[in-house]
């Protein structure tokens, strides 16, 4: 039965909503049945024995169970390993246990091992407020490993080629007694290729891609923020021997603004009114970040600390339509400098205080002298 045929639930004889419980007394049960020491020279029992511990190596732990529930033995190939993988999921324990059983990996079909893509890159890019609500195009120079254009990626000096190996005579693999088992693991000299070239190519030494200096366009989409990730397919390091490049991804740091700050696509800002414009009522006007001014209407008598909404006012919503609101916080300033005229008027002001005027103030009082009573 070929390897990706082969379901881990139905080596260990359990249900896919198995406990870790059920799953590990099954495998107890067939490891018994297995053994290499209650088979002596059983091949065939030795493979099973391999093939349940495999299932076993899965099964017991939750994180790779879960990956394994989700994209089958693809989840253990060696692509997925080596380029990207799936998310929170470190299966590079197994690569020795599959490749021992079944000789190259899932999906891979055994035989020679082909060169991994190159390693993924990351690169921080710094966006003020105002970039990150119009978007824009930018340059950035990256230092990668590109494909050498001596060699135009093979590694082997031009005019040469390959020859086979010698070590593992072209299989890619060499195998090791270790106890009971049979260990094939990638030869070492030729890493796994079941070739080596017959002269390295003299700018990258054998490597087949070297350091550049790269200016790459990005495009910065409206509405990023913190952490949005931007992927430039294949602009990360060159794969070796000619392999694929990896990718590029470009993670979005959005400066301070000195007037607003922002939460998901809302922007905050606090302003000052004056005590008069506070009970009376009136106006402010705020420029926003698309060129067009916010008027907020500021009704008689609010008090500091409340927030009023400018709806559709704040940034715009990242590869969708509409915008976040502009959330304006009054803050109430009494005034320090008043000129004699002003103080008068205060005065006269104070005079005519029945109390009703500020109600909150007066209740505060009243349950004070309640408390104290």
């Amino acid at each position: 039965m070929a390897a990706t045929q082969i379901d881990f639930y139905e080596i260990l004889g359990v249900s896919r909503d198995a406990d870790g419980a059920t799953i590990k007394s099954a495998y107890r049960k067939l490891a018994m049945k297995h053994h290499p020491d209650r088979n002596p020279g059983d091949a065939e029992a030795e493979n099973q024995f391999k093939i349940c511990n495999a299932a076993y190596e899965v099964l017991k732990d939750p994180q790779k169970r879960a990956a394994y529930d989700r994209y089958g033995h693809e989840a253990f190939t060696q692509n997925a390993q080596g380029g990207g993988g799936h998310p929170g999921a470190d299966f590079s324990d197994l690569g020795d246990i599959f490749e021992t059983i079944f000789g190259g990996g899932f999906g891979g079909g055994g035989g020679r091992s082909r060169p991994r893509r190159g390693a993924d890159l990351r690169y921080d890019l710094q966006v003020n407020l105002e970039d990150a609500f119009h978007g824009k195009d930018t340059a950035i120079e990256v230092e990668v490993s590109v494909a050498c254009d001596t060699c135009s990626g093979s590694g082997a000096e031009p005019g040469t080629g390959t020859r086979t190996c010698n070590l593992c005579h072209g299989h890619g693999k060499v195998r090791a007694q270790q106890g009971f088992f049979v260990v094939e693991r990638p030869c070492h000299n030729c890493h796994g290729r079941g070739e080596v070239l017959e002269e390295p190519c003299h700018d990258c030494r054998g490597e087949g891609r070297v350091d550049k200096e790269q200016r790459l366009e990005v495009t910065i989409p409206p509405g990023v923020d913190n952490g949005t990730r931007i992927r430039l397919s294949g602009k990360g390091e060159a794969g070796p021997a000619g392999a694929p490049p990896g990718d590029l991804y470009i993670f979005v740091h959005v400066k301070p603004h000195t007037v607003f700050q922002r939460d998901g696509t809302n922007l905050f800002t606090r302003v000052p009114v004056s005590f008069t414009t506070a009970a009376l009522g009136g106006c402010v006007e705020i420029p926003g970040l698309d060129g067009e001014t916010a008027k907020i209407d500021i009704p008689a008598g609010i008090q500091s600390g409340k927030q009023l909404a400018k709806r559709g006012a704040g940034m715009p919503v990242l590869q969708g339509r509409g915008r976040g609101d502009l959330i304006v916080e009054i803050g109430v300033e009494t005034p320090t400098r008043l000129s004699g005229k002003q103080k008068e008027l205060l005065r006269e002001f104070q005079e005519t205080e029945t109390g009703d005027e500020c109600p909150e103030s007066r209740g505060f009082f009243e349950r004070l002298k309640e408390a104290f009573n």
